[in-house]
């Protein structure tokens, strides 16, 4: 069962409030970085659902980040307004139904064959596109508009302002880290948690073991789709490239940065892989073999992550889970 101790509610809640507070103060160019950074980390937590949590590694998740981008460039980019309460259920939607056509085969096998599979059904994914004329192949699309977030004929927030924007994002991802808490303290959440350690062990409990990762698969996807939409309504631009095994790839770096099976080890990785990838650029030209190194370093001498720093710092367990019972 995941138990968070009370000092790390208190680091939490700091770190929240110099985020409300950093745009009273950031520069215009650390607050889209932030915006970036935490749209990374609800795409790390979704992928943390799945590989921290049900133990299931996909190389394939950028799929469902990307379709939930594409879905509201194809519905809704060429429009000069459109309705957030329009554009969101969409988007989600077809992001679930990916999830559930991918789940439904992919959860049949397992280890690397599950693997290959998810990284196999992405890649048809962004080939469709990238070879796609009617969808503008690798050229992307652009969005004429940011959606609109109204009550009849009341806008409650201009997304169009980079700010407003800013705690869009941050309020969202505060949700998915709650929404995934709930979910992991839940029964489902201890079952699923229960076939990370020993799937056998559950099985024979009686639990349909292949039904809780069909959900845990979906969920997971649901939520990459989420973070695909705040991307394509952020940037105002969608390419391919956000379903290739390169995006894949790079949010799974993320996660094993920030620690795998935390929540919060994910925000921490997308802080840290994007301040570098931010940083490195001023002191070398080849700052992606110094990038190299230091993943290198962290995964050599951290190899829970990051986060695993904070156990360290609080000389206590932060993050613990409830032993099987015999």
């Amino acid at each position: 069962m995941l138990k968070i101790t009370k000092p790390v509610w208190v680091f939490l809640f700091f770190a929240l409030g110099l985020t409300l507070a950093f745009p009273l103060f950031g520069e215009p160019f650390y607050i889209e970085l932030l915006t970036n950074i935490m749209i990374i980390a609800i795409f790390a937590m979704s992928l943390d659902l799945l590989v921290g949590f049900t133990g299931l590694v996909s190389l394939g998740h950028a799929a469902f980040f990307g379709i939930g981008a594409y879905c509201l460039a194809i519905f809704f980019g060429q429009s000069d307004q459109f309705s957030l309460w329009a554009a969101l259920p969409v988007c989600l939607t077809g992001a679930a139904l990916a999830a559930v056509i991918i789940g439904l085969i992919s959860i049949r096998t397992s280890g690397v064959y599950f693997i290959m599979l998810t990284l196999a059904f992405a890649q048809m994914f962004y080939y469709f596109f990238f070879e796609s004329k009617h969808f503008n192949g690798d050229d992307g699309i652009f969005m004429l508009a940011k959606p609109e977030v109204k009550l009849g004929s009341l806008q409650l927030m201009d997304l169009g302002n980079e700010v407003t924007f800013y705690y869009f994002t941050l309020g969202i991802m505060v949700a998915v880290f709650l929404f995934l808490i709930m979910i992991i303290r839940a029964p489902f959440g201890q079952v699923i948690t229960g076939i990370c350690v020993n799937e056998q062990r559950v099985r024979s409990l009686g639990y349909a073991t292949q039904r809780y990762k069909f959900v845990s698969f979906v969920i997971a996807g649901t939520l990459a789709g989420l973070a695909g939409f705040l991307e394509a309504a952020h940037s105002g631009f969608i390419t391919p490239s956000y379903l290739s095994w390169h995006e894949s790839g790079a949010i799974l770096v993320v996660l094993i940065l920030g620690g795998l099976g935390t929540l919060y080890g994910p925000i921490i990785g997308a802080v840290v892989l994007v301040l570098l990838e931010d940083f490195l650029p001023d002191l070398t030209d080849h700052w992606k073999v110094l990038l190299g190194g230091i993943i290198i370093l962290i995964v050599l001498f951290l190899p829970n992550g990051v986060s695993s720093l904070s156990g360290k710092l609080f000389r206590r367990k932060i993050f613990t889970a409830s032993k099987p019972q015999r």
